[in-house]
């Protein structure tokens, strides 16, 4: 009896060593996923140097965040609701002038950043040989519906500002109206132009000149900031954006660029961007400064 249960005992031992060993079938499983997880991170990773390098890209494509040309100054910000914006501000000098540029592709993350390279070359090649606005943007319209891949829709705010005079000269392609507010305290919307870019190839454009004197701000946006949304549903809006321009409209462009981004941030609270928001303030001041385009 003593040997039987003794054996007994050791086969019982054996069983549960069994159970308690994972099966050669169930390590090689688990250690393909381990090797396919080491993957997944590695690729993820990769990915993110690269979304990151993009977003270099990009930023070097676009304008210094203050620009000062005679006795103006352009400041300017972007802020991604991912990594890669499908806005952008450029801004070049051309002889004696400056030519700028807000634009803002539809859609958001990767597939509007892709593009927005492509636009801004567009844009910069039209203006290399031209510096009539709305010849430019309806060259660049007339290239963009020419593609053979369909890009999303784009708005584009180009101006060409002559430092010397004050003389400036815009076309707005479907774009959010710039505001310009006087030394007086007179508001204008310039918002002259056409459709936004994409939508046919044969879209008529036009522009349109104003005279920026002295304390005059030009303040230009991208829908991101208007309809930036509170806790509420409510949205910022052109209201609080006009009010918000005139209470800072005596400090620096750089000021006034803070002011509002702020006033927008403190509106929307806890909530989450919904959209990118590019905003550029150009302002006369009275003093006259060296140009300065880096």
């Amino acid at each position: 009896m003593g040997s039987s249960a003794a054996t007994g005992g050791l086969a019982a031992v054996r069983r549960a060593s069994d159970v308690s060993a994972p099966p050669a079938r169930t390590q090689t499983r688990r250690r393909d996923l381990e090797l396919k997880l080491d993957a997944l991170q590695k690729d993820y990773a990769e990915l993110h140097t690269a979304i990151f390098e993009a977003a270099q890209v990009h930023r070097r494509l676009c304008a210094p965040r203050l620009v000062r040309a005679g006795d103006f100054e352009i400041a300017s910000e972007i802020f991604a609701v991912r990594h890669l914006p499908g806005d952008f501000f450029t801004a070049h000098s051309k002889g004696e002038q400056l030519m700028f540029t807000l634009g803002d592709i539809s859609g958001k993350g990767l597939a509007a950043g892709m593009w927005t390279t492509h636009l801004v070359g567009l844009t910069n090649s039209y203006a290399a040989i031209n510096s009539d606005p709305k010849k430019i943007v309806a060259g660049v319209n007339h290239d963009l519906c020419s593609m053979p891949l369909t890009m999303s829709l784009a708005s584009l705010f180009l101006a060409r500002l002559d430092p010397g005079t004050g003389i400036l000269e815009y076309c707005s392609a479907g774009h959010p109206p710039a505001l310009l507010l006087r030394a007086n305290g007179d508001l204008e919307s310039l918002s002259e132009g056409g459709l936004l870019l994409g939508v046919t190839s044969d879209a008529i454009y036009y522009s349109a000149k104003v005279q920026l004197g002295p304390d005059d701000v030009l303040l230009v946006y991208s829908d991101g900031i208007i309809e930036s949304l509170n806790e509420e549903g409510d949205e910022f809006g052109g209201a609080r954006l006009r009010e918000h321009l005139r209470l800072a409209h005596s400090q620096s462009a750089d000021a006034i660029l803070f002011s509002v981004l702020g006033a927008v941030q403190d509106f929307a609270g806890t909530r989450p961007l919904m959209d990118d928001m590019t905003l550029a303030v150009v302002r006369r001041t009275s003093a006259t400064k060296p140009t300065v385009l880096n």
